[in-house]
């Protein structure tokens, strides 16, 4: 049942306007990162769609979630980046990060793929298997999610750490992903956030130029008084 005292329509419409910039932004720094991606895998002579790649994919994981090991169908499979592909993970859809997991855990790893700086691992993917229900201030609903999964508590920490290793494992067999690694996460940060900021800059200056020019000649605005 919705608590109506906590729900706030001003708040969640103000929401909305602010994210629409934001969505714009975050859609090129998309853009980037495929480009990127499309460019290195063209140097390495692999694509994400060869079949040496998806049987390498099967072979280590099963037709299983690498996060919780849940067997996948098709109602429930989404294609999982491990660095995510946005301005603060700058992960890259290239052999060794791009996977196949459940709906449930790919919703629930945006939590630490969205975190400015990360305190439980040093990547999104390492700090969503880290929540083990002992390294955060509770309420924490990464744990939570993981509580309900494996309520016993030394249960739940094999787990997660067989997983984190399996996926270490696979990334590891990609030496190309792997060499350059070191450098993007050193480096593309920095030039994604160039163009979140510039995108966000045309954007307001860009819309405002537009809509004074549209105003000034449409007749839809009372100009008396």
């Amino acid at each position: 049942m919705i608590d109506v005292e906590e729900f706030d329509p001003g708040w969640q419409l103000r929401t909305a306007t602010r994210r629409a910039k934001s969505d714009v932004a975050n859609k090129l720094v998309s853009m980037f990162l495929h480009s990127l991606s499309r460019k290195l895998c063209e140097s390495w002579k692999l694509k994400i769609e060869d079949e040496a790649y998806l049987a390498e994919v099967k072979e280590v994981f099963s037709a299983r979630c690498p996060y919780c090991r849940t067997v996948l169908t098709k109602a429930n499979v989404i294609v999982e980046h491990p660095d995510g592909m946005n301005r603060l993970r700058a992960g890259l859809h290239v052999p060794g990060n791009v996977l196949l997991a459940c709906k449930p855990c790919n919703s629930e790893k945006r939590r630490d793929d969205s975190l400015r700086v990360l305190s439980l691992a040093e990547t999104g993917w390492e700090s969503f298997l880290s929540h083990d229900g002992t390294r955060c201030d509770q309420p924490c609903k990464t744990c939570a999610y993981w509580k309900r999964m494996w309520p016993e508590p030394d249960h739940r920490k094999v787990e997660l750490r067989q997983n984190a290793q399996r996926i270490t494992r696979f990334r590891a067999m990609y030496l190309d992903f792997e060499r350059v690694l070191p450098y993007l996460k050193e480096h593309l940060p920095y030039y994604l956030a160039v163009l979140y900021k510039d995108c966000q800059t045309f954007a307001d200056s860009r819309i405002e130029s537009l809509m004074r020019d549209f105003l000034d000649k449409a007749p839809i605005i009372n100009r008396n008084g």
